[in-house]
Formats: C-alpha cells, structure tokens, sequence
C-alpha cells in the first residue's frame, strides 16, 4: 500500500491538522526508540491552522536523551496549551519559545529561539533561580520562565541577539 503524501499549504503546515498530529504522534514513538539507542536530540515543529485566518497554532516538541544521568526529556514550545480548569486546548496568543541551558567551565549559557525578534524586543527579569524572558514585536509574542540550576545576577549578565536567537551568558 502506497503511502499518503502530506498537503502542505503554502507556510509549510499541515493541512488536515488532527489528522497530521497522530500521525505526527505515531512517528514519535518510532522515533523515541531509536533515541535511547543512540542518545541524540529530536525536535519537531508544525503549525495548525483555523478555517478563519485568526485562528494560528504552532507546537512542537524537543525530546533530549544521553544526558548524562538524566532519562529522556520532553520539552514542549509554540501556543496551544491545555487549560487546566476546562481540559480544552486553546491556541494562546504567547508563545513558548524552545530554550536551552548549558553550564560551561565559567559560565551558564541560554540559547533561546525566537523568530522575529531582535535584542530592543527583549525584556529579562531574574528573580531567584527563575529566568523570564519575555519579547514582543508586531503580533509575534513570546514568554517563558527557566528555573536555572542557581541564582545568577542580572546586572552581570550578557545578552545579544541574532537572527531570532536569543543569548544570554550568566557568569559564575
């Protein structure tokens, strides 16, 4: 049996949207075990889009293995969140942007990604170990809190932006 080609509208989504997202989940588990055998990183992104063109939704996954003690991770990003008091799923207008955190010899390192964004858009707050970035230009918005593996001083940080990516350095 042949398989289906997916249709793919003009921004690179799926169209048929739930019925892209199983299959999507299928391929997962396939994928998954051939991560633990090989300890890499997955990352898959999609978009989902509404019969009106208000309605855009953009998730994807990063799922992380081989990290040295640490099991699989599942880290998610996009706009379509569950809302904890109905269940229902909703396309929020903030996006989560996908975020890494290295600890080098002398420092932590964030990577963050966020598509359209240049440094002016950013906005860092600090307090504790949590790290928030938040950024806005034009209808693209972004939020996400990380719990860094310590406290770090804001004043001391550096923070460039480009091409959409985000770094941040903390020294130690």
């Amino acid at each position: 049996m042949a398989e289906k080609k997916k249709d793919r509208n003009s921004h690179g989504g799926i169209e048929g949207g739930v019925g892209g997202i199983l299959k999507g989940l299928g391929d997962l588990f396939e994928k998954l075990s051939d991560l633990a055998e090989t300890g890499r990183e997955l990352s898959r992104t999609g978009e989902i889009r509404g019969p009106e063109k208000q309605l855009r939704g953009i998730y994807g996954f990063t799922v992380k293995v081989g990290l040295g003690d640490e099991g699989p991770r599942i880290e998610p990003f996009g706009n379509i969140r569950r809302d904890i008091k109905s269940g229902r799923t909703e396309v929020q207008e903030v996006r989560e942007p996908m975020v890494d955190v290295f600890e080098e010899e002398d420092h932590l390192l964030l990577l963050a990604e966020l598509p359209g964004i240049s440094k002016e858009d950013v906005r860092i707050d600090v307090k504790d170990d949590v790290l928030t970035i938040s950024a806005e230009r034009g209808d693209k918005k972004y939020r996400k809190e990380v719990l860094l593996p310590r406290s770090v001083s804001k004043e001391k940080m550096q923070v460039s932006c480009n091409n959409g990516v985000l770094e941040i350095k903390c020294p130690k």
